[in-house]
């Protein structure tokens, strides 16, 4: 039943296991039977993070990795009761993809991924991160690095965990503020768009972040500072919020070196698994409460890792090994 609770909605879990076992099941069993084993893995998971603390990090492999990523990013996932802040329903899930890699002449070659998948907020999701990394090397990997798409609490959290570690900002969402520049700029159809916008990311490719931004600080200047009414969308806001954008990343902008050192320049680690979550746990049909959420998250997470723990984790259960 977590197998399939992990793979899909209670109610269609329901009915692959009627098909199979020739049973009456229905969702409600299955969300009976599934939160609890993964509420019991969040307390495992968390007993784990006050035991690193203690100093008592889990066991790390016995091969250590040449290069450990760490890639950091944000999902949504809709509750059954509105915030009483923000009157919405959406709440932010983190997610945290740790992957090793090869370094090649054709680039870093990805080995294994493991994830980690949270409600909490970023000081507590933060320590999860660190412990999931301690357990793939974090203290014996020739490089660590930290990927993410430049978010403020990605930055508390490297803060706190990994304040070793290289920071990289994700090349391809830096492309993409480019080209949202170049848009406030030129406007979406002007063929000028493409060029300017194409003109950028060469330089960012290059390692010319300096003249990146003094580009984007002339520009900005030329549209004129944001007005108070000024939504998010307006050219002034998007220019001006960009040249603050690049100016505080410039020092984890530096591709060309990254590329040399055959280090990955994307955190496509993580935004994969944000599409692998969210093919569970998102959807117009699907409302949660924090607890059922976290629990899903967790057995979700167990599920996708590419370490074969699902398997060792449900073969360690005298209890599952008897109703198999």
């Amino acid at each position: 039943m977590s197998r399939e609770a992990a793979l899909q909605p209670f109610d269609r879990a329901a009915v692959a296991l009627n098909e199979d076992w020739h049973t009456n099941l229905d969702g409600k069993q299955i969300q009976r039977w599934a939160e609890p084993a993964g509420a019991r893995l969040a307390r495992e998971r968390d007993a784990e993070v006050r035991e690193s603390e203690s100093g008592r990090p889990p066991e790390p492999p016995e091969n250590p990795p040449e290069i450990l990523a760490i890639g950091l990013d944000g999902g949504r996932i809709q509750m059954r009761e509105k915030d009483r802040e923000t009157g919405l329903r959406w709440r932010e899930d983190k997610v945290a993809a740790v992957t090793s890699y090869l370094p090649t002449a054709d680039g870093p070659k990805p080995l294994v991924t493991t994830y980690v998948a949270t409600m909490e907020k970023a000081e507590a999701f933060g320590r999860l991160a660190r412990v999931e990394a301690e357990r793939r090397g974090l203290c014996r990997a020739a490089q660590v690095l930290v990927l993410g798409d430049g978010g403020n609490w990605i930055d508390s959290v490297v803060a706190r965990e990994f304040q070793k570690a290289t920071r990289i900002l994700d090349w391809y969402h830096a492309a993409e503020h480019l080209h949202d520049c170049a848009r406030a700029v030129h406007g979406p159809e002007d063929p000028r768009t493409k060029r300017l916008a194409e003109k950028l990311k060469g330089w960012l490719w290059n390692g010319r972040t300096d003249r990146v931004i003094r580009e984007l600080e002339r520009l900005s200047r030329r549209l004129g500072a944001p007005r108070d009414a000024d939504g998010p969308e307006d050219p002034r806001r998007v220019l001006a919020n960009n040249v603050t954008y690049f100016r505080r990343n410039a020092p984890h902008m530096n591709y060309p070196e990254y590329r040399a050192r055959g280090w990955p320049i994307g955190s496509g680690n993580v935004e994969s698994g944000i599409k692998q979550f969210n093919k569970r746990v998102k959807g117009t049909e699907q409302f949660w409460q924090p607890p059922g959420a976290e629990a899903i998250l967790c057995l979700r997470g167990l599920w996708l890792d590419q370490d074969d723990r699902w398997k060792r984790y449900w073969n360690s259960r005298p209890a599952y090994i008897r109703a198999a």
